[in-house]
Parts: structure tokens; C-alpha cells; sequence
């Protein structure tokens, strides 16, 4: 067992300097203060900052891109990719390319990933209307496959199905009686692009129809202006909205948040997701192409923050990169700091920079160094 001396612990609310007590990568104790024995390894955080380990619901852990051509498409992330910024859950998937991304592929690096010591979950579909299954249909995918906690779709893009709100209805109440049967929350996780249809068919769904608002999981709600206005209506409806760091902004993300905040969106409906390895283009000065780069994984962390730089507190910023997604998904075990829970924890010294990360238990990063291996290094 390893016990935590001296941490001061953002659950993600504040509960000051404690001490935890960690065995079988869960949290089996916290308090003021745990007399070490023979048994416990001791660890000494000194003060240090802990908050839980951060949770990125959107990244392509098996590669995106393409839309240029093959070689534009980007290359699979790796574990210590996602431990050097604090990522202890992730949740893959796929993009607009269902044809050389396949979805068993998905599955296989989520269940690698968890093997080299990160939780890795994904979502079955891709940008088309007919997902990609492992099985035969969306609802059993959410009933057998493990790693399976909702569905992709994407909507107000030129690039997606033109999906109708009776279509979209159907894959919800496959990913709902699904998530039902298999002890799941469910969400359909929804691409939208920049398109003037915004999210008015989500608002339909949700208004005239009458289906349950925390199934539906929109994401690149800053992508303009006019769509984080109606995504900040959708927040005040009780839905989750879904701001990409790496991916296509109007305005810088934390900026974003602040926006929907002043706009009187409530804390425990914004979140936080990189888009990390989804394909971007490099253009110069006058809008040419000039190549690709991938989208950074890195900048949940980096705008939570800013957030607080800019004078948002603690356990709210960081409410957006743990607690909430954990919540939109459904892991009950993930995004707080509380006994019962995993032990996935980052933290941070004086000046907010990442020096240790823990997943499952284990050590992963020492002194801002990953110390954790991939499997081929």
C-alpha cells in the first residue's frame, strides 16, 4: 500500500492538506493525518497541490485526419504522450474516416493503453450516419463491448450524414435502452461543425420530443460564435457542453468558458476535451497550405490553467478537465478525489507546473519526468 503525506487536495473541491492511504489503485483513505507502518510505502507530497488525474473524453488515440490525402492522415498516441499532461482516462474515436481507421482497431488501443497503465474507454460510430460496429448494431455494442460508452455521430458539418432529428432519436434510444441493460450511462457524442444548422435539431430533441438531455453529448462547442451562444441555451437546459483545447476555436478556450460563465452557464455543465491527434492544416501567412500538424493533446491542462490565472478558482477549473467529464460519462469511479475511487491524481507545484502523475495507484511521472514505459521502449 502507499500512503500520500502532506498533500494539499483539490477533490476537486478544497479539502486542505491530508494524507491518503492508496491499495489495489484505489483510495481506501483520507485524513488530517495516517500513522505509516511497515506496510506502506510512504510517499512525501510537501505541500504540493493534488487534484484528481484529468479526464479528456475526446482524442484519437489511434490517429485522424486524412482529409488532404493519406499522408495527411496522423499517427496513434502513446501512453506517455497522455501522462506527461495529466491524462489518466481518455476516450477514443474515430473521425470523419471510417474506411482506414477501423473501429476494432479502436478497441485494441484502448485495451493496449489500459495495459500500459492509463483507463482508456471509446465510442463505437464515426462521423457517418451507419456506425461501425464491432457487433451488429449500436445497442449492443453498448451491452457487450467493455470499453463502449456511447456513440459518435456528426452533425452541421459538410463532411457528416445530414442525419434527420427522427435519425438521431434512433441511435439515442439504442445508446440509452443500451447504457440501461448494461449498468452505462450512454451518450451520443456529437460533432458539430460550423454549418448554420447549429444545434437546432438537438434543441428540437430535446424540447419537442422530450429525450432526456444527459444522454446527448455535444462537442467544438466554441467552433464560432453563434454556435457557443446556442450551446450556452443547451447548458441552461441541463445539457453538457463540450469545448475542444486543440482543435478549431473562435476565441482561445478558457476564454470561452469565461464567456459561457458571464452568460450565466453553471460550472457543472461546461467540460474540457483535447481533440488531441485529430489532423489540422498549416497554412502561411496568406492562407496557403503549407502541410499539417497534428491537434495538441496537451491543452486541457493548459487552459484549466489559465482559467485560474485569470481568476477562476481551483476546484472549478479543474471541475472542467475531471470531475465533469467523468460525470457526462458516467464513471462513477473517476474525476474526484474521495475514498472508493481510483487513485488517479496529478500534481502541481507553486507555480501550476505538472511534477508527479499517478494512475491506478502507480507512479507515472517524478519531478515533471514520465517514468512509466511504453511497451516497445
Amino acid at each position: 500500500m502507499l500512503l500520500i503525506k502532506n498533500a494539499n487536495i483539490y477533490a476537486p473541491q478544497a479539502l486542505g492538506q491530508k494524507d491518503l492511504l492508496i491499495g489495489g489503485g484505489k483510495i481506501l483513505a483520507i485524513e488530517n493525518q495516517i500513522d505509516s507502518n511497515k506496510a506502506f510505502t510512504v510517499w512525501d507530497a510537501q505541500g504540493k497541490t493534488m487534484t484528481p488525474g484529468l479526464v479528456d473524453q475526446h482524442i484519437h488515440i489511434i490517429g485522424a485526419g486524412g482529409k488532404h490525402g493519406f499522408s495527411s492522415m496522423t499517427p496513434e498516441i502513446s501512453m506517455t504522450d497522455l501522462i506527461s499532461c495529466g491524462s489518466t482516462t481518455v476516450v477514443g474515436l474515430l473521425g470523419t474516416d471510417g474506411s482506414t481507421r477501423g473501429i476494432k482497431t479502436l478497441y485494441a488501443k484502448a485495451k493496449s493503453l489500459e495495459m500500459e497503465g492509463v483507463t482508456a474507454y471509446m465510442y463505437t460510430g464515426y462521423f457517418g450516419l451507419e456506425p461501425m460496429h464491432i457487433t451488429s448494431n449500436v445497442q449492443d455494442e453498448m451491452i457487450f463491448i467493455d470499453k463502449v460508452l456511447g456513440c459518435k455521430i456528426a452533425i452541421s458539418d459538410v463532411r457528416s450524414s445530414y442525419p434527420t432529428d427522427l435519425e438521431l432519436l434512433h441511435l439515442l434510444r439504442q445508446v440509452r435502452v443500451g447504457g440501461m441493460i448494461a449498468k452505462k450511462k450512454g451518450i451520443l457524442h456529437i460533432h458539430l461543425g460550423a454549418l448554420n444548422s447549429k444545434i437546432d435539431t438537438l434543441l428540437r430533441i430535446v424540447k419537442d420530443h422530450e429525450f432526456p438531455v444527459e444522454n446527448i453529448s455535444p462537442t467544438h462547442m466554441a467552433r464560432t460564435k453563434d454556435l457557443l451562444d446556442q450551446g450556452i441555451v443547451f447548458a441552461k437546459m441541463g445539457g453538457m457542453i463540450d469545448i475542444s483545447t486543440g482543435g478549431t476555436n473562435y476565441i482561445e478556450p478558457y476564454k470561452a468558458i469565461q464567456y459561457a460563465l458571464d452568460q450565466g452557464a453553471g460550472i457543472d455543465y461546461l467540460t474540457f476535451s483535447s481533440d488531441g491527434n485529430a489532423g489540422l492544416d498549416k497554412k502561411d501567412a496568406n492562407g496557403k497550405l503549407i502541410g499539417f500538424k497534428r491537434a495538441s493533446f496537451q491543452l486541457n491542462l493548459e487552459q484549466a490553467v489559465k482559467l485560474i490565472q485569470d481568476g477562476l478558482s481551483i476546484s472549478d477549473a479543474f471541475k472542467i478537465v475531471s470531475y465533469n467529464p467523468a460525470k457526462n460519462l458516467g464513471l462513477s469511479q473517476k474525476g474526484e478525489i474521495e475514498i472508493g475511487r481510483d487513485a488517479d491524481f496529478c500534481f502541481f507545484d507553486e507555480s501550476f507546473q505538472l511534477t508527479e502523475v499517478f494512475s491506478g495507484g502507480k507512479q507515472m511521472m517524478d519531478e515533471g519526468k514520465v517514468i512509466a514505459k511504453n511497451s516497445f521502449d
